[in-house]
């Protein structure tokens, strides 16, 4: 008894569950058409006299003629474990329905360089950021130390608590915390090379640390943070651990593989906010299988549609 009992012993301790399955997501697009493009970015688009095409075609030149560009997104890939084509995915929907690439890759650390000189503030209407985070509501994030859960948090609580209300006499916006307190300069406001909003740099500003070994950002040093998102240098890694973290949460939250799409990964890169929409994906997959229907996969928005469909073109970089 007692050998049956030590080889049961053995059998229990060399045994570990099995992983968590996981549905690998395929290439390509699941919808046929592309879907609608925000009015925003079509009035954009006009308004400086150009068309998508146009704008892919000119940032796509941008990547195809900078070799040294395309060595950097290469081994930042490399050290995040991701594709390359992901980061190229969010640089190419930026650059497409954002705002128009420079000619040159040089631009952008000049325009990185003059971020020193400028008088930038976190706030919203007089109120800075780091006062406002103070607010009793806040409080619950105080015990979190990771920076992207911290923020995370605090997006959370002004999404709940302040987003197109009115607290204590002020009424609030009803637009983004990025929006609102980490743009300076006008409301929908990114930068550089991967186009950053500044709270999704502090929000990676640790596992950046962790990983490439770049100084930690301080919410208390806007130019600092702005010169991070426009040198190229030091805003692909940023890049490359939010398209990370938009992987990991999928898989961890919703049981999908997405990394094989870079379509998919690009729609987050755009939309954001990857863990709560993992979660409403979860829970919608339970709803349809208590119903007897079928999973939903994760589905491309406009800007993802773009990099799946012209994805053959895109891997040619590489």
């Amino acid at each position: 008894m007692k050998k049956i009992a030590l080889v049961l012993a053995m059998m229990l301790a060399a045994w570990s569950p099995p992983a968590f399955a996981t549905i690998a997501v395929p290439i390509g697009n699941r919808n046929v058409e592309q879907p609608p493009i925000p009015g925003a970015s079509a009035r954009r688009t006009h308004a400086n006299k150009t068309t998508y095409e146009a704008k892919y075609r000119k940032v796509y030149a941008l990547l195809k003629n900078d070799s040294r560009l395309r060595a950097k997104i290469k081994k930042v890939a490399a050290i995040y474990q991701i594709a390359p084509i992901h980061i190229v995915g969010a640089i190419v929907g930026e650059h497409t329905y954002n705002v128009d690439a420079y000619d040159r890759l040089q631009t952008y650390y000049v325009k990185a360089i003059s971020y020193f000189s400028s008088n930038l503030h976190f706030a919203y209407e007089g109120e800075e950021v780091t006062a406002f985070v103070r607010r009793p509501q806040f409080s619950r994030c105080d015990s979190l130390s990771d920076s992207y859960d911290l923020w995370e948090c605090r997006e959370q609580v002004w999404n709940r608590s302040f987003r197109g209300k009115t607290v204590g006499g002020e009424k609030f916006p009803n637009n983004r915390f990025g929006a609102v307190f980490f743009q300076p300069y006008y409301a929908g406001q990114t930068f550089g090379l991967g186009q950053l909003n500044p709270l999704t740099a502090l929000k990676m500003s640790d596992m950046v640390h962790k990983i490439s070994g770049l100084p930690k950002l301080d919410v208390k040093d806007p130019n600092e943070v702005y010169k991070t998102i426009m040198d190229p240098d030091l805003t692909l890694p940023y890049v490359a651990a939010t398209i990370k973290t938009s992987i990991d949460a999928y898989r961890r939250i919703a049981g999908f593989d997405i990394s094989q799409n870079p379509g998919l990964t690009a729609t987050l890169y755009n939309v954001g906010n990857p863990e709560e929409r993992a979660y409403a994906l979860k829970a919608e997959n339970k709803r349809r299988k208590a119903a007897g229907q079928s999973e939903k996969l994760p589905e491309e928005n406009y800007y993802g549609w773009l990099v799946n469909d012209r994805l053959a073109e895109l891997k040619t970089l590489f």
